[in-house]
């Protein structure tokens, strides 16, 4: 059997966003009981993370060796058509993931302790961004 959902996340701008929950509501009401959930952000300038969840500073260390590796308004770039985080945000994007696979099994994702699903936002203006789940597996 195969669901096919679709999330909006309206962001407020560069930062990371939690979906665990919205993702573990889809999966059980799906009525799938055993399998994996597909999540897939279709956009160029967000990604997605399958992150420790316990210590906001994690995300805080996770920006900042983004801001280091690809950082705003950097000279070398020439693609600046919407603004000096426009490549920085697609680089951010490439070293990431643009798609997770999460097993779950009884209805519910089999995460870890410490793990939640993330939808990083690589841009500084808010974005509406739109994120699919397929849920695949037995009833």
């Amino acid at each position: 059997m195969i669901v096919q959902r679709e999330l909006s996340v309206s962001t407020k701008g560069r930062g990371t966003y939690d979906l665990t929950a919205k993702i573990e509501s889809a999966v059980k009401s799906s009525g799938i009981q055993t399998g994996l959930c597909n999540i897939f952000v279709c956009h160029t300038s967000a990604s997605l993370m399958l992150c420790e969840n316990a210590d906001p500073a994690v995300m805080a260390d996770l920006e900042t060796f983004m801001q280091r590796t690809a950082p705003d308004g950097d000279p070398a770039f020439t693609h600046i058509d919407e603004g000096p985080d426009d490549m920085p945000a697609h680089i951010r994007s490439i070293l990431t993931q643009s798609d997770l696979n999460i097993p779950f099994s009884n209805g519910n994702c089999t995460l870890g302790t410490w793990q939640g699903i993330y939808l990083w936002e690589h841009r500084l203006a808010p974005y509406e961004r739109k994120v699919i789940l397929t849920i695949h597996g037995d009833g």
